[in-house]
């Protein structure tokens, strides 16, 4: 288990590290010109697979995070050194001295994309979209520490009054509370589900209530962020460009940035290699110990706030049995994996939780021998594998995914006598099968949307839309809501503990490591800090051609 201290010296190391690089000599490497044939600063980004949609109320995934980040701002917004909350839309704010009340007061003269006034009200109208029931929005739930907002995203409060958003003028939105909510600004400031969008464009083009309607292509989306779009190619590419309205256009040092789907990561890191990318969103595992050794001044290898999983369909039999479950999850040599397969630094994970976060350090842990996995097995009606029904591995299209598929297959074969297809899915289908539960078992993972173990914990409500398992319970359920009343941290952190517990028990996914972000970076991208989340505001970078 990786403890608080361990994870602020992995911190510290990153530090130093990025410190001493500051003196080095640059060395001519991999990397894209900058843009300089064009005299234009142009940041060509791999971002994985082709985003699903660029509405930042329904989509849930990385790659469309990544351009939402360019295209959205919330009210705060996040330091590039360490993401901590700092002014965005809003220039200041205060908080009541209850924790409950929040008033910020937006800057003068804020504009969307398309040049149009950007007020208070436009904001709460844009929460009032994401709480919509008819949206069903997957991440509605992260707004619900608003007064009255859970009702109303259920439809059980029609009057929106009675929610706590309110816009007493053009320029001050007050937000009001159900319980305090220290992790709220962070929230803010990461997560798009907390950004404004353009309720009026939007009606333009289809009801403002339902997903799908395309008012995010070129030439339609209106944001508010340092970028606007100016071109989508299907599984080619996405464009974003300096937005002249934004409020700190001034600070923006690129001009534009390219954002390239690349699910084949042997081909992500060619592109790279022969400079058509600047930084790749992966790195595959056989080509790690290539740029230990031929280009260190590219490789990046950083602890990222996550939990790499596989999901098991709670309501299709074997998997219906929790013991089933266990065996499964008991037979997997993690130290194994992240030796010999993953090879990126990540850290074996017997449980959901990400030790150290916030100064949470989980106490359940998935503990067990193959003894104890055969065991389990037999008694849920399966001796050594005999009458175990084929089932399938579900997964992404993505080399690493396969081979990490492969290893536990073997595993699974071996130690426990039974056989598990394997399946790969395009990104979008994979979503499709993820959300209908039209998997047996399902590659999985969860990045923190913000620095706080909430997070990790929240997704396994039975009501949670990102709660993609099938698998829900009472007690689970009563003890998330007795943390969102808890007085003190010390106190929400004990009940995480019970929470974390049942999950172990339960067992509704299998965890098999914390993240590590293995990436290559250009020397010539400036102002790239290493952070827990990813995260890398587009308006600090810069480019040395």
């Amino acid at each position: 288990m990786l403890h608080r201290h361990v994870l602020s010296v992995l911190l510290l190391v990153l530090a130093l590290l990025a410190a001493a690089g500051c003196g080095k000599k640059e060395t001519t490497g991999p990397g894209s010109d900058g843009g300089a044939s064009s005299g234009k600063k142009i940041l060509r980004y791999g971002n994985g697979a082709e985003p699903s949609e660029l509405d930042p109320q329904t989509v849930t995934g990385i790659p469309e995070h990544h351009i939402i980040m360019s295209l959205f701002e919330g009210l705060v917004t996040e330091d590039p050194v360490d993401l901590h909350p700092v002014p965005g839309m809003a220039e200041k704010w205060e908080i009541s001295a209850d924790g409950l009340t929040y008033t910020f007061h937006l800057r003068a003269g804020l504009k969307w994309s398309n040049g149009e006034p950007l007020t208070a009200s436009d904001i709460e109208a844009s929460f009032r979209r994401m709480l919509t029931p008819a949206l069903a929005s997957e991440y509605s739930y992260l707004l619900w520490f608003v007064t009255g907002a859970e009702d109303y995203n259920r439809g059980k409060l029609a009057d929106w009054s009675q929610v706590g958003f309110k816009s007493p003028d053009d320029r001050t939105l007050v937000v009001t509370l159900g319980s305090p909510t220290p992790f709220l600004l962070q929230m803010i400031a990461s997560h798009y589900s907390w950004w404004p969008v353009p309720v009026r464009e939007i009606a333009k083009y289809g009801p403002v209530d339902r997903k799908g309607v395309p008012w995010t292509r070129a030439g339609r989306l209106v944001g508010n962020g340092a970028f606007r779009l100016k071109e989508w190619t299907p599984n080619q590419r996405i464009v974003v460009e300096r937005n002249p309205h934004y409020w700190d256009a001034a600070a923006v040092k690129l001009d534009e940035v390219e954002f390239h789907p690349t699910e084949n990561l042997q081909a992500e890191e060619a592109m790279f290699r022969t400079g058509r990318l600047d930084r790749t969103q992966e790195l595959p595992v056989g080509k790690i110990d290539t740029y230990r050794k031929e280009f260190p001044e590219s490789l990046r290898i950083e602890p990222w706030l996550g939990v790499y999983f596989y999901r098991f369909n709670c309501t299709r039999p074997p998997f219906t049995d929790k013991r089933v479950r266990r065996a499964l999850a008991l037979a997997i040599d993690r130290e194994s994996i992240v030796e010999n397969v993953t090879r990126g630094g990540q850290i074996p994970a017997y449980g959901v939780s990400y030790p150290g976060t916030a100064g949470y350090v989980p106490t359940a842990k998935l503990e067990g021998s193959l003894a104890e996995a055969k065991r389990l097995l037999a008694e849920a009606g399966f001796p050594d594998g005999k009458g175990f029904p084929r089932v399938e591995l579900q997964y992404n299209t993505q080399d690493n995914h396969r081979i990490i598929a492969e290893a536990i297959q073997q595993m699974w074969r071996q130690n426990l006598g039974i056989e598990v297809g394997l399946v790969n899915q395009e990104w979008k289908v994979y979503l499709d099968s993820q959300d209908t539960l039209s998997f047996d078992i399902q590659r999985g993972g969860w990045i923190a949307d913000y620095v706080d173990p909430h997070v990790f914990l929240e997704i396994f409500t039975s009501w949670n839309l990102n709660n993609d398992t099938g698998w829900g319970s009472d007690e689970y359920d009563r003890l998330f809501r007795q943390a969102l009343v808890a007085k003190t941290d010390a106190g929400r952190y004990a009940i995480y503990q019970k929470m974390d517990a049942l999950l172990v028990d339960e067992c509704p996914v299998m965890p098999l490591y914390h993240y590590t972000r293995v990436y290559a970076l250009s020397p010539k991208v400036k102002g790239w800090h290493p952070t827990l989340l990813d995260n890398h505001p587009f308006k600090a970078l810069n480019l040395e051609r």
